[in-house]
């Protein structure tokens, strides 16, 4: 749980580098006929005072649980663009588990010939979701 007097500058990071998760994703036709990875790093700001403390996951943001929440949710779902991705990740990490903020970064491979790949990087805050009906 966060506290009401945390500062999101001096918040903890739990973070996910490099998950891979398979999806539809694109605007062309031969995009929307396969699956592709994409690839995502995840910083999620939040409290681990009392995870630290009592040497419990139940007190922790259980960083498997989050990585599993954004694999199966791309997995369930089509896309065209990487933001509308990252926003849909964002939006889904809110809702289930206790964060300050969210750096996000998807990336793409292979996506421009002459590139490894491309991605989005997006920045959210706990605020950015309080009006909405998802918020947990």
């Amino acid at each position: 749980m966060i506290s009401e007097e945390a500062d999101p500058k001096t918040m903890d990071t739990v973070f996910i580098s490099n998950l891979r998760a398979p999806t539809v994703v694109g605007v062309f036709d031969w995009e929307r006929r396969m699956r592709r990875e994409l690839r995502l790093d995840l910083e999620m700001g939040t409290d681990v005072t009392a995870a630290a403390r009592e040497d419990r996951l139940e007190a922790a943001l259980d960083y498997d649980a989050a990585a599993r929440a954004v694999t199966e949710l791309l997995a369930e779902n089509e896309y065209k663009l990487i933001e509308t991705v990252a926003e849909a990740v964002a939006r889904e990490l809110f809702s289930r588990f206790s964060l300050a903020w969210l750096r996000l970064c998807v990336r793409k491979p292979w996506a421009v010939a002459d590139a490894n790949e491309v991605g989005v990087r997006i920045e959210r805050t706990a605020d950015d979701y309080a009006d909405s009906p998802e918020a947990g």
